[in-house]
């Protein structure tokens, strides 16, 4: 890559998808060699969105042709669970879809239509889901300066970065209702846990001074989530009627983090992000400035639970009528522990949002 500075933004859709891009390459293991997502835990996993698709085949009257589209397919494992998971008759009027900018895979199941950009707007019915899609959208990075105003975040592809022009425009706004960069040190008369407004540049009230404000603290950052509230849109509006349901690492505008999540990911081991190609590179997902009106938000234990997946252990009696069978549900226990847990992948945010008018409450009823 010849390129010298440029937003984070830029420079990490060159490096995922572009000519020889993380997700670009249609060679080797793809995303599974690099990190574990809930698709390559269990097929439990699979099971539980096998059991959603026919809770939205049913509230959709069991349409003649029902659509499964997996966005940010990776290698369509997920796809492959799935439909590997269905009930016969429900399978028979599946028509699955894999939107993935990578090549085709080898192998993949001849009935999976493969994309590398969504399918038309208003053209399918039916489940559309995203597992760890939206925080490979790639966004800019903005860090407050020493005067605590929010600059774009410059890169170059060895990772160095600067800091760049003042945040400006609808980007600027994005950060004001959704991710306030307002968190503050004590100035020189300020109380110790002061707190400013959510424009650091607003002008101080009738009869403050500009001795006693607070000082923003320099060096607070977030990733200015714009581009994947653009991105989730788009994918919502695929469907003229069914569900749309994402699934990410999260976090919502009272628990933003204040240095930013920005990270990257090669070989199974978090790196520093280099946006040269050689590793994935994400950031945590504001999936509450991405729902749209109806939506449903919980954290995918409460999903998977309600979906059927549980870890309880099952009882010791059948280690001695089965013990084969004892072993085998001992490992289904495990790996539904683990896509639950509430201190790792059980804390995931799941999105849900209804289109058409039906699809509501199917995790909740």
């Amino acid at each position: 890559m010849t390129h010298d500075w440029s937003g984070w933004r830029d420079a990490t859709e060159r490096a995922l998808y572009g000519p020889g891009g993380f997700y670009a390459d249609g060679d080797g293991p793809g995303p599974a060699g690099h990190f574990r997502t809930s698709v390559h835990v269990s097929p439990r996993y699979a099971e539980a969105l096998a059991t959603l698709l026919c809770r939205v085949d049913a509230s959709l009257g069991r349409p003649a042709e029902l659509a499964l589209i997996d966005v940010g397919a990776g290698r369509g494992e997920l796809l492959s669970g799935v439909l590997a998971a269905l009930p016969e008759p429900v399978c028979a009027r599946v028509r699955p879809y894999a939107v993935e900018r990578a090549p085709r895979p080898a192998g993949l199941d001849g009935r999976v239509t493969w994309l590398a950009e969504l399918p038309a707007p208003g053209s399918l019915t039916g489940l559309l889901f995203a597992n760890e899609w939206l925080d490979n959208v790639p966004v800019d990075v903005a860090e407050t300066d020493e005067d605590g105003v929010p600059r774009y975040v410059l890169v170059r592809p060895d990772g160095t970065e600067r800091l760049g022009d003042p945040v400006t425009g609808t980007d600027a706004e994005w950060l004001i209702r959704w991710w306030p960069l307002e968190t503050t040190v004590p100035g020189p008369h300020a109380p110790a846990n002061p707190r400013t407004p959510a424009d650091p540049r607003a002008a101080p009230g009738p009869g403050a001074s500009r001795a006693a404000a607070p000082a923003p603290a320099p060096g607070l950052r977030a990733e200015i989530g714009r581009p994947r509230d653009a991105a989730w849109a788009r994918a919502v509006s695929t469907l003229r009627a069914g569900l749309a349901a994402t699934a990410d690492y999260a976090h919502t505008r009272d628990t933003r983090p204040p240095f930013g999540t920005l990270t990257g990911f090669r070989e199974g081991r978090e790196v520093r992000p280099v946006p040269d190609g050689t590793c994935d590179i994400t950031a945590h997902v504001a999936l509450d400035a991405c729902a749209g009106p109806g939506a449903e938000h919980l954290t995918q234990r409460q999903a998977l639970h309600a979906l059927g997946v549980a870890g309880s252990r099952p009882p010791l009696a059948l280690a001695s009528s089965d013990p084969a069978a004892y072993v085998r549900a001992l490992g289904s226990a495990g790996a539904a522990a683990e896509l639950t847990d509430p201190a790792g992948l059980g804390s995931f945010g799941w999105l849900l949002q209804p289109v058409g008018g039906g699809c509501t409450g199917l995790l909740t009823r």
